[in-house]
């Protein structure tokens, strides 16, 4: 590998881990609050995305501006699936399982019956120009995601850590009934977290849509990385997330790069099998009894 290669894959790594961070971060949220898997999650990433070619590539709104909007539908989406999935079937895992597993395909079908069947969706950078690291080009709209992804999870942290609803959201992970015992509204918590979750991803969606082709099937390949990072890290720890989202986006950019992408999902499985027997919990989690 050259060393204008190598810079170039490690650019796109630290793109990957941001990208990464930002969709599992949510998922482990949710999970923690509801034990409860979205595997729609992905297809949020997928309509942020949708969101900035529908304003930006076809409405001529500003980049930002239809960036901030896929945000929005991000937390729209996830307060809509939280009302009518998640608290009618609270404590009933399989069925939440395969309610989300059904959602994915309504959110395809929906998706392509809009903006049509195999067709790739390209949305032009509003940033074309790369910037230069001793002398290798990496483009600049690739690493947007990082800053952000840096700002959302670490303002995450400090939300969950010493904000009232923040604590409230722990201890409803931690014990839902004593948390409703001391007057915390479990119903307004998980629509949090599933509010916090959804903008999260239509956020990177949106930040990333000009680096991935668009395509209704978009968020079925970002759901199984995006759950080895969740396993890997801890189910409900945003730091062991944060953590696994930097060790697999590298794992598999560097995979990707030498062999293919099959070869780095499955390099990323493996990694996953190596952790598990090690630490059952992830890096990060808790032991639960």
């Amino acid at each position: 590998m050259s060393s204008q290669l190598l810079i170039q894959t490690i650019a796109n790594a630290i793109a990957a881990s941001g990208m990464l961070a930002l969709i599992a971060v949510g998922l482990t949220l949710a999970f923690g609050v509801m034990q409860m898997a979205n595997l729609a999650h992905g297809h949020f990433f997928m309509l942020g995305a949708y969101t900035v070619y529908a304003l930006y590539a076809l409405g001529g709104w500003p980049f930002w501006a239809a960036v901030a909007a896929a945000l929005v539908v991000g937390v729209v989406i996830g307060l809509a699936v939280e009302r009518g999935i998640f608290r009618p079937l609270r404590g009933d895992v399989v069925a939440g399982f395969i309610a989300t597993a059904g959602l994915m395909f309504v959110f395809e079908v929906f998706v392509g019956e809009m903006w049509g069947w195999g067709h790739m969706r390209t949305i032009p950078s509003p940033y074309m120009h790369p910037f230069k690291i001793l002398g290798a080009a990496v483009a600049f709209q690739r690493m947007l995601v990082v800053p952000f992804a840096v700002t959302c999870i670490g303002g995450l942290m400090i939300f969950m850590r010493w904000s009232s609803p923040g604590r409230a959201l722990r201890a409803v992970a931690q014990d839902p009934e004593a948390a409703s015992l001391q007057g915390i509204n479990i119903n307004r918590m998980t629509a949090l977290a599933l509010g916090i979750a959804g903008g999260l991803a239509g956020l990177a969606g949106g930040l990333m849509s000009t680096i991935y082709a668009v395509t209704p099937a978009l968020g079925g390949h970002l759901i199984l990385p995006a759950l080895i990072v969740v396993i890997v890290g801890g189910m409900g720890s945003i730091g062991g997330v944060t953590l696994a989202s930097i060790i697999m986006g590298f794992v598999m950019t560097f995979v990707t790069t030498l062999v293919d992408g099959v070869t780095a999902l499955m390099v990323s499985v493996a990694v996953m099998a190596l952790v598990l027997p090690i630490r059952p919990q992830g890096l990060m989690g808790h032991v639960t009894n």
